[in-house]
């Protein structure tokens, strides 16, 4: 494994400019892709951590089409390795997240992809399908993808439907709308709106394509991995204040996630703020 401290590992912040520009593409066209926001040397010590997860996890391939027969995928990376902390508040992404969803949302799930060759495609979906909002729905899902490897036609790209994100149903099977595969070097991120419609691609090379994905929902959503039992306290009480109120341990609104009317963050740090909703109340 790599040695570098995950300090060493750091990504530049994005201008607000173009957070304002990333925002704009995924409302208008439901996602966005951005070149050269991963550094090289988080990349590399990424893959590194996530291979030998693989081994030693003994990390099996999916069971059915959509998980994929040749796909392989690590989940609940935050209670895997500290270097995996990079990823849910990192300056390059969070900020266009928040700004799709607001500064209270939650981190719902990340996932390591690894895509091998003789993938058969997946079938398009909608990340925020088993909420079962009427469509078109508010935006209450974001996904940043992390292209680790480079992402190509030929290594199954992920393919997105343009415009779905407004769309009034979700992907019935066997439906084939024209879709525009994503094609990103190493070290670019897909940014879509969790309605968008897409699917892995078809890996008809002879390499892997690997990603990590995090999944961010609004701070009033159950997350798709429960954050809150599969990350100890101790481990929790490790994190920086932003990532622990990304994985639950805050309220929305002053409210939602309360235990006995306090902050849940005063669990792993007794001096952090309880600034409740109630207390607002009559001033």
């Amino acid at each position: 494994m790599s040695s570098a401290p995950v300090q060493s590992l750091s990504v530049d912040p994005l201008s607000n400019a173009e957070v304002a520009r990333i925002v704009g593409d995924v409302e208008d066209h439901g996602f966005a892709i951005r070149e050269g926001l991963i550094p090289d040397a988080l990349r590399e010590a990424l893959i590194e951590r996530i291979d030998a997860l693989m081994e030693g996890l003994d990390v099996p391939f999916g069971e059915n089409r959509f998980l994929g027969h040749r796909t392989r995928r690590i989940f609940n990376l935050l209670a895997r390795d500290p270097l995996f902390e990079t990823a849910p508040t990192c300056p390059a992404t969070l900020p266009v997240v928040e700004a799709l969803l607001d500064d209270e949302c939650l981190l719902s799930s990340l996932t390591a992809i690894e895509m091998n060759p003789g993938q058969q495609s997946q079938p398009l979906h909608s990340d925020d399908g088993s909420y079962g909002f009427p469509r078109p729905a508010p935006t209450s899902i974001v996904v940043a993808m992390w292209a680790l490897t480079d992402f190509t036609e030929e290594n199954g790209g992920t393919h997105v439907v343009p415009g779905t994100h407004r769309a009034d149903s979700r992907p019935l099977r066997g439906e084939d709308p024209d879709t525009i595969q994503v094609e990103m070097p190493a070290g670019s991120v897909l940014f879509y709106n969790g309605s968008l419609w897409h699917g892995g691609g078809e890996n008809r090379s002879e390499a892997r394509r690997m990603g990590i994905v995090a999944n961010y929902c609004a701070g009033y959503l159950r997350q798709e991995e429960s954050q809150l039992l599969a990350l100890s306290r101790d481990r929790v009480a490790a994190f920086s204040p932003r990532l622990r109120k990304l994985v639950g341990y805050g309220t929305y609104r002053g409210l939602i996630g309360h235990v006995d009317q306090r902050n849940p963050e005063t669990l792993v740090d007794p001096d952090a703020e309880t600034d409740m909703i109630w207390g607002k109340i009559g001033k």
